[in-house]
């Protein structure tokens, strides 16, 4: 008998792919990304059997790695002391988010503490929702409120790009892969699965693009690859991880859509506040333009804010700098104070 993960698995990439084909017909802004997202999103919500591909769509992961990667230029690294004055506004904002978030969802959410500080932190989902577990938090409801934060960022940060910035989507995202010199392709296998393999061996946070995206880099800095990863790969990456967030719906229940899903958009909003005002702070102070800034610190997922970078011709090492130092203060940090506020987490038991 036909597997039914099998079975629905493919009926799951099946939608993806037709979401896909409608809103490319229909001309809407990145297909690949949006098709797959909603189509998913909406069969989840009406109660459809989907089953998402999550060794695939952690593989598409390395492909944005090494785009990432490729980025970073011996230009990019003499710029790195310009960008201190900048970079300086990531812990103040995410302070700023934890002082506001927390209350928040404990005090006039209902959640426990736990779910309530790790819902607020923004880190990447499946580390926050990690700590959270091993804090006492409510997993599911981790799960749904950061779903919704990268679900709603990645939904409105493009329509702000080209509606308020006047800057469409329209940057290539990269050469077809017959452009591309053959060793250069093959490098970038190498530091796709390398990077990745040697990541996850050694326990680094976002293992699936912070590995291939060193070594990719690496390779970028002494002159192995000057081109990015070809458009079939960023294109199959957009596919994979547009299918995950909207899967990642699957089974919400209407209490759980009052409940968790919209004191999750209502965060949305308070982070977008906050965005906004650091964003206002960088640009009149002249440490950015106001692009880069707003791509800098809107707070979806690295992957996607990598794809928006991508399109809208923005300065990619800049905005993942940021991103980079604000998951890491986050992943580190996160699990200290966790500690010193009294919860205990997984990294406090095993010490």
């Amino acid at each position: 008998m036909t597997n039914p993960f099998t079975l629905r698995r493919f009926g799951t990439l099946l939608l993806a792919a037709v979401g896909t084909t409608v809103f490319a017909f229909v001309n809407m802004p990145l297909p690949f990304l949006f098709g797959p997202m909603f189509a998913c999103l909406i069969a989840a919500l009406l109660g459809a059997p989907l089953q998402g591909i999550a060794p695939i769509s952690e593989a598409a992961r390395t492909i944005l790695g090494v785009a990432v990667g490729a980025s970073i230029t011996p230009e990019v690294m003499h710029q790195l002391p310009q960008m201190a004055g900048s970079v300086a506004f990531v812990p103040i904002y995410i302070a700023a988010i934890g002082l506001i978030g927390v209350p928040y969802f404990h005090k006039v959410c209902g959640f426990d503490l736990p779910t309530s500080y790790f819902a607020a932190m923004p880190g990447g989902l499946q580390d926050m929702v990690i700590f959270g577990k091993e804090a006492g938090g409510d997993v599911r409801a981790l799960s749904l409120i950061h779903a919704t934060r990268v679900l709603v960022i990645v939904t409105i940060v493009p329509a702000i790009l080209v509606y308020a910035m006047d800057r469409p989507l329209v940057q290539p995202i990269g050469e077809p892969a017959s452009e591309l010199p053959l060793r250069e392709l093959l490098l970038m296998s190498v530091a796709a699965i390398a990077g990745w393999a040697i990541a996850k061996r050694v326990g680094l946070f976002g293992a699936a693009i912070l590995g291939p995206m060193i070594v990719t880099a690496l390779m970028s800095l002494t002159g192995m690859i000057e081109h990015r990863p070809p458009r079939e790969a960023i294109l199959a990456a957009q596919f994979f991880i547009g299918m995950g967030i909207g899967v990642g719906y699957v089974g919400v229940t209407l209490l759980e859509l009052r409940r968790i899903v919209l004191s999750g958009m209502v965060f949305v909003v308070i982070l977008a506040i906050l965005a906004f005002a650091v964003t206002e702070a960088v640009v009149l102070l002249g440490l950015a333009s106001p692009m880069e800034g707003f791509l800098s610190f809107a707070p979806g997922g690295q992957a996607e804010m990598t794809v928006l970078a991508i399109v809208a011709g923005a300065d990619l090492g800049f905005i993942v700098v940021h991103h980079l130092v604000r998951l890491t203060l986050v992943i580190l940090g996160a699990p200290l104070v966790a500690a010193a506020i009294g919860m205990r987490t997984g990294r406090d038991k095993s010490g």
